[in-house]
């Protein structure tokens, strides 16, 4: 199976490289391959759901020029539709400027295929295995989407979704954890009832995305895999910003990889009790937030403590700085440590993610209040140290987080121990951690609390240590150099 979805994929991108030849990069060429694959499998599956005068079969009937004039008139028309015509459509325009190109795509390409005959998981794992071929190509700047499969399954694992449940992504991108989670509940439970079966379809899978090109890759990758909403405007995604206002429903499980980067354009404030009432067009008003600030990632953990049932379970990724930062960020800490159980904190090495350098770590925590007592640890496992990863050479595997998952799955957490064949695996007193000025959580070993945040002055002589290193040994190589001439 993975082996038919693969010669697909390679057969896809073939296309993709000849019609670079008219200027369409590799997000212009996935989106086009978006809305044609959909109208192709509307034609075979969906009858009725598009307008016969826009339909599939309305375009391979044309001869070269008219087919390109028409392709833009069904985009045009097909994005003022409601529901799951308007999220695929909506302000989707033609990027191929040779109408030959477009033939060739339509009849030798999408034309060739009987995608109906596919199943699920060939037609699914194609489009996956574009999306992430796109998220290589790190100048479009479509990385910012792409969490690696290995983690994301790592951490599917260690949450456990279970039938019944409604599993969100409020931050979902091309919708790589609803995925897994999907897979992982239809791998993990093969008996599942019929009523069980059409809730994983129509309702346990849930994401919002504020990217309205991505949002709709996300939707068409669910789509793929098998996964719809109960009615045409009922979606698996949704496109907008989850934060700009308190939740209307809330679920069971969040997965996330939020968006990165310190400040955003916008405050969320937590003082006006008129909820998601706007107080300027850079202030909106959660009342449900613990403290009001810009920083997207500490946003982003309010809202999902929101989002979240009693006895709800998150894996979220979150970038070092939410980790010790003082401020808004110590505030919201304390609040989640007193609030939830949070009770696993995995640190990652750099080279996983495309942008380069990014510091992350993938927080676990469950909504009940902890017992702050004697023996009430929140665990941490190291996977940073004496690890280097990168994109190309040494990709991150499932075997590299064997370990962790295993730890993290032990019968109970009452049960965690440290093992002697287990040096990345502690455990830190909550108490302890709470009794600290800014309760950190970034936790290093021999420590049983956090150390003392450095001053900027101390950050600064660290930096500049580092920097005199280099130079010292880059006049080194320099020296011996002089000398074997």
């Amino acid at each position: 199976m993975r082996d038919a979805a693969s010669n697909l994929v390679r057969k896809l991108w073939q296309y993709c490289n000849v019609l670079r030849d008219d200027g369409l990069s590799y997000p212009d060429y996935v989106e086009q391959l978006t809305y044609l694959l959909f109208l192709k499998m509307s034609d075979e599956q969906f009858d009725g759901l598009i307008p016969e005068e826009y339909s599939w079969r309305s375009l391979v009937i044309l001869d070269t020029e008219n087919m390109q004039r028409h392709y833009g008139e069904v985009l045009e028309a097909l994005g003022q539709r409601q529901g799951m015509l308007g999220l695929i459509f909506r302000n989707a325009k033609n990027k191929i400027r040779d109408p030959a190109k477009l033939r060739l795509l339509i009849v030798d390409l999408i034309g060739q295929t009987e995608w109906s005959g596919l199943s699920a998981d060939i037609k699914g794992d194609a489009y996956e295995g574009l999306l992430e071929k796109n998220a290589r190509d790190t100048k479009s700047g479509a990385g910012q989407y792409f969490t690696p499969r290995p983690l994301i399954d790592a951490i599917v694992r260690c949450i456990d979704p279970r039938p019944g449940e409604v599993v969100c992504d409020p931050a979902c991108g091309t919708a790589g954890f609803l995925l897994a989670a999907h897979d992982f509940l239809t791998s993990e439970n093969p008996r599942l009832t019929p009523a069980q079966r059409e809730h994983l379809r129509t309702r346990a899978i849930r994401g919002v995305e504020l990217v309205e090109e991505v949002a709709r890759l996300a939707t068409m990758n669910l789509l793929l895999h098998g996964v719809s909403g109960q009615e045409d405007d009922e979606l698996p995604i949704v496109c907008g910003d989850s934060l700009r206002e308190p939740p209307a429903s809330h679920v069971d499980v969040i997965l996330t990889n939020p968006p990165f980067g310190v400040k955003g354009s916008v405050t969320y404030a937590s003082t006006d009790r008129r909820a998601g009432r706007v107080i300027d067009e850079l202030t909106i008003v959660r009342p449900d937030f613990w403290v009001q600030t810009a920083n997207k990632q500490l946003n982003f953990l309010q809202h999902i403590v929101a989002m979240l049932k009693p006895s709800g379970r998150a894996a979220v990724v979150i970038p070092d700085n939410v980790l010790f930062e003082a401020g808004p960020a110590a505030v919201i800490r304390r609040r989640l440590l007193e609030s939830c159980d949070v009770h696993t904190l995995l640190r990652l090495p750099t080279g996983l993610f495309y942008a380069a350098g990014v510091k992350a770590n993938v927080l676990f925590f469950d909504k009940r209040r902890p017992k702050v007592g004697a023996g009430d640890s929140v665990w941490v496992y190291d996977l940073r140290s004496d690890n280097r990863f990168s994109l190309k050479t040494k990709p991150l595997r499932g075997e590299d987080l064997s370990e962790f998952v295993q730890l993290f799955k032990a019968q109970d957490r009452a049960g965690r121990a440290i093992g002697a064949d287990e040096p990345r695996w502690r455990p830190f007193d909550r108490a302890a951690i709470l009794g600290t000025e800014d309760a950190r959580l970034d936790l290093t070993w021999g420590e049983t609390i956090p150390p003392a945040a450095p001053s900027n002055l101390s950050r600064l002589d660290e930096l500049s240590n580092l920097i005199a290193g280099d130079l010292r040994l880059a006049l080194s190589h320099i020296h011996q150099l002089g000398q074997t001439k």
